[in-house]
């Protein structure tokens, strides 16, 4: 009933937005001069067509090429004159993403069942709603972008990894490469994620075999004297076998959340060691495919498809700073609110000399990152109908001092993130979430919110927040956000003096 329910809520903005959207804006805008052109081709079979100034790989286009073949047959009912190739209209094609929109939707939903089984449909549903809300992703629900589908394809990748089917979350993995590149990492994390997974169901099922014949010898205490005997030596026998079975093959136990680095860390490649042809076959597929990716890679000599040179790798640390603190801004309910302020406080109070170090060392080290490996790329500086081009020039660079008097912020951020996760992640789980943000994140020379939605969603996913009225909070700031970048989208264009043709804001 969940799925109906979130399906039909979302469906029921989807819908109309689109619209409106299309009413308006009828012709393709911003990226979409290239992601439509290039669809069409599809449509019209041109498979060897490629416009050399898009970046990431056709799997969009492959499934709006699906999606507008099943919707053909009705189109066709409709207007029986109708033509493939102008069934790919830019509506339909926007309505891809309004599709997957969705499904990614239902995907949130059974996550959030999977990972936290407990909880009732009514919050399920509540916490799904609020993630479907989420300004990035629904703003580019409206426009045919590929941030829809890589969400989508990511999501549907780490949901099989829970349910253990690695074949299908694998294959999985191919398509969200095929949709973005970078998805490369998050098929690496969400493999990470399947390991750990998999050695705790390990270790969990051991503890179980040996807790259940021993539960039953002092079960077996309370019959009479001759019955207990025998019940003894039976249940006796069973330790034993079972004890002497489980010490030939035992994992290490991995350590709960208040033990080191170190030591969390030394008990997983002690336990992966002793799974390692078990972890090798099951995790086989991903393997494949970061091969495949590799090869893909030395043979194109970029990451890219197109336009390389505007798109080059660059060590753009200081993007890791700015999706820190845009997050905390996105969670404002559970970041700058009081109860996180008074844990981060005690916390800090409890370990003082530690945490005044640690604090004083990502100080220094995000005022290096802010100073050496801050990117001004050309086209934040020139193009004025994003957002960050005005955060560039308002906030970030408003001043020479404006962008280190910021590093305070970045750093709270961090440490508010890392202390939220810590409650219910463990320590290995946060460093290979940071490490992916970051492989992600790093090499981008161009701010762009769009490249944050992926990791934020596994950040929410993943936090401890049941408070209810955080989220409803939560869910009224994104509500708010989305009905004033669609305002400012549709009914404030504007225009260039050496461009004809309508501008908008967008994100």
């Amino acid at each position: 009933m969940g799925r109906i329910t979130v399906a039909l809520i979302v469906s029921s903005w989807v819908i109309p937005m689109s619209i409106l959207v299309n009413h308006i804006v009828p012709e393709p805008y911003m990226d979409e001069i290239f992601h439509v052109p290039q669809a069409q081709q599809y449509c019209a079979g041109k498979f060897k067509s490629w416009d050399p100034m898009i970046t990431t790989p056709p799997g969009l286009y492959f499934l709006s090429l699906a999606y507008v073949a099943s919707l053909f047959p009705g189109l066709l009912f409709i207007q029986p004159a109708l033509s493939f190739i102008n069934a790919c209209s830019i509506a339909v094609l926007r309505s891809t993403n309004g599709l997957l929109a969705v499904i990614c939707s239902i995907l949130v939903h059974d996550i959030v069942i999977s990972l936290k089984p407990s909880l009732d449909d009514r919050k399920a549903t509540l916490y799904t709603v609020v993630l479907a809300l989420y300004p990035l992703h629904w703003f580019f629900t409206f426009l045919y972008y590929t941030d829809v589908a890589s969400l989508a394809v990511v999501l549907a990748m780490y949901l099989m990894c829970l349910k253990k089917n690695y074949l299908c979350s694998a294959l999985l993995g191919v398509v969200a490469v095929v949709v973005r590149q970078t998805n490369i990492i998050w098929m690496l994390f969400v493999a990470c994620i399947g390991v750990l997974d998999l050695i705790q169901a390990k270790q969990k099922h051991e503890e179980n075999l040996l807790s259940v014949p021993i539960d039953d010898h002092f079960a077996s205490s309370r019959g009479d004297s001759i019955s207990s005997n025998l019940k003894r030596r039976r249940s006796g026998s069973a330790i034993s076998t079972v004890s002497h079975s489980v010490r030939g093959t035992s994992l290490p136990c991995l350590p709960d959340n208040s033990s080191g680095w170190f030591s969390e860390i030394w008990s997983i490649i002690l336990a992966s060691w002793h799974l390692k042809w078990e972890l090798f076959v099951s995790f086989s597929p991903f393997l494949a495919v970061l091969a495949a990716f590799a090869a893909f890679v030395v043979w194109n000599g970029s990451i890219v498809l197109g336009a390389k040179e505007a798109h080059t790798v660059s060590p753009h640390f200081a993007q890791l700073l700015y999706y820190g603190l845009v997050s905390s801004c996105f969670m404002a309910p559970v970041h700058f609110g009081t109860s996180q302020a008074a844990i981060l406080a005690r916390s800090f109070w409890k370990n003082r000399p530690l945490s005044f170090l640690l604090w004083f060392l990502a100080a220094v080290v995000s005022l290096l990152w802010v100073h050496y490996f801050s990117i001004a790329h050309p086209y934040l500086l020139a193009d004025n109908r994003h957002y960050p081009f005005y955060l560039w020039r308002k906030i970030i660079n408003a001043h020479w001092s404006t962008k280190y008097l910021l590093v305070p912020l970045y750093v709270f951020s961090w440490t508010s993130i890392f202390t939220l996760l810590a409650k219910v992640q463990k320590k290995v789980w946060i460093l290979a979430y940071f490490l992916a943000s970051a492989a992600v994140l790093i090499p981008a020379p161009l701010i762009e919110f769009r490249y944050y939605t992926i990791p934020f969603f596994f950040l929410l996913l993943h936090c401890h927040v049941t408070n209810g009225r955080v989220w409803f909070l939560m869910g009224f700031l994104y509500t708010s956000i989305n009905i004033y970048s669609m305002i400012m989208f549709l009914f404030r264009p504007f225009h260039w003096d050496h461009e004809p043709g309508v501008q908008r804001f967008i994100w």
